[in-house]
């Protein structure tokens, strides 16, 4: 699931390919077949965790229980949450290292389907081109009198 976190940032880069025109070929973007990226990725995404663990999140966890925040929430973070263990960082490190090479395998996989996905998106679109017409032909308008 860490993995699809990672990834979707790609996706959003590859929205331009997606909504190339029909004439134009699909390039894929370099940056979806680099290795380098994976990498980059894991250590962003390693982080980014960090970061998120040292957020305060004791006065919002004080109002969502429906009572006033106190000094002991002012300073609660979310790693105190998740139980405040001191070798976090190195075991988050360690599952990023052991998903890169997961993310790389998403990474090829996603850019050989890039294609074929723009394809379907092509179809779809042209096989709903009137169907909105025909969908929308029979509601009522405003102006229209009542009886």
């Amino acid at each position: 699931m860490r993995a699809f976190y990672a990834l979707l940032p790609l996706a959003v880069m590859a929205a331009p390919a997606l909504a190339a025109p029909a004439d134009e070929e699909v390039r894929i973007p370099a940056e979806l077949t680099d290795p380098a990226m994976a990498a980059t990725l894991g250590k962003m995404l390693g982080g980014l965790t960090k970061a998120m663990m040292n957020m305060p999140i004791g006065e919002m966890q004080a109002a969502v229980e429906g009572r006033k925040p106190n000094a002991a929430d002012k300073t609660r973070t979310l790693r105190d949450v998740a139980g405040g263990d001191p070798d976090l960082d190195r075991k988050v490190e360690a599952q990023v290292a052991q998903a890169l090479p997961r993310m790389q395998a998403g990474l090829e996989a996603m850019s050989k389907s890039l294609p074929a996905m723009a394809k379907a998106v092509e179809e779809a679109a042209e096989a709903m081109e009137g169907s909105l017409d025909r969908a929308t032909a029979n509601i009522p308008q405003p102006g229209y009198p009542k009886q």
